[in-house]
């Protein structure tokens, strides 16, 4: 298959990029900079130059490639105080694949996201969130309307994601937690810390998403999830004691000043299932957990930044 993948430069994309070609696939990968350019072409994938903004260039790519697997979506905008205009953003480059998609059977793969998803219970792939004027149920909304893609004879499906896709090399939420507790002196936690996220290593998830753009039915919900879900408190305990800090309880009034951006999701308990996902692509996560990668050492070894 020739598949066109946005966000092919970042994290998990850098990932699925060696996947695909490893599994016979041809890349085509979306870059926005010379420096990701370089990157898809030492990867050994095609360069097409361009944003999520550009639409003709989504529309185009994708009406030449036999699949799309997006992964692109504006983390720096949406970091940066304007989550809905990312999501927005996001939306029409959905609108786009979807009309350049239709009638042809190909596959298009949406990267989306589980926290929030079913606070307090273990949320499988059959929950639907609930969708309002809230920020994150624009992105929410995207992935239903990806799902209904099915309807105009596309082969659509929505990997939800960990909130952690771990890694060496990850800069994302653990490596906030890292910065963070070296900024204040103690490796924090909201209350008592047992509510739990679900996790994932970039390599799984990275196969996951093969296996979609693959063979996955029309219409499906797949969860990136290797562990179902793991105390915030035992990672707090890990990052303690290898940055030598003590461990502290941080009470959720006190949260936004001790965790900034990262105190409203730090406290959310939001496990998830992956059974329908083995079961429906024979999907099985080989790679180290969340807490034996974080023992592994290399969050510690330069400090992180909270940017």
């Amino acid at each position: 298959m020739r598949v066109f993948v946005t966000g092919a430069s970042g994290w998990i994309g850098s990932a699925v990029v060696p996947e695909l070609i490893g599994s016979g696939h041809q890349v085509v990968g979306l870059a926005r900079s010379d420096t990701s350019a370089d990157a898809l072409t030492a990867a050994g994938a095609e360069v097409v130059r361009g944003t999520i903004d550009d639409l003709d260039v989504l529309g185009n790519t994708a009406a030449a490639s036999d699949g799309v697997i997006h992964l692109a979506f504006k983390h720096d905008t949406a970091f940066t105080g304007d989550f809905q205009g990312a999501a927005e953003a996001d939306r029409r480059a959905v609108d786009a694949f979807g009309d350049a998609l239709a009638g042809t059977d190909r596959p298009f793969v949406l990267a989306s996201g589980l926290v929030g998803l079913l606070p307090g219970r273990v949320a499988t792939e059959r929950d639907r969130p609930t969708i309002d004027d809230s920020p994150v149920s624009i992105r929410w909304a995207t992935a239903q309307a990806v799902l209904a893609l099915a309807s105009r004879g596309i082969r659509s499906s929505v990997v939800r994601l960990s909130p952690t896709c771990h890694g060496e090399g990850d800069n994302g939420f653990m490596a906030a937690l890292v910065a963070i507790a070296r900024a204040k002196g103690v490796s924090g936690h909201v209350g008592d810390g047992t509510n739990r996220w679900p996790a994932v290593h970039r390599l799984d998830a990275a196969r996951l998403f093969r296996l979609a753009v693959e063979k996955a039915p029309a219409g499906s919900v797949l969860h990136g999830v290797a562990e179902e879900g793991v105390p915030i408190r035992d990672i707090a305990e890990v990052i303690g004691r290898h940055l030598g800090l003590p461990v502290t309880s941080v009470a959720p009034e006190a949260a936004p000043d001790h965790f900034t951006w990262l105190s409203r999701l730090l406290g959310l308990d939001a496990p998830s299932s992956n059974t329908l996902t083995r079961e429906l692509l024979g999907w099985q996560p080989t790679q180290p957990g969340l807490l034996e990668d974080l023992e592994e050492g290399h969050y510690f070894r330069t400090p992180a930044t909270t940017a």
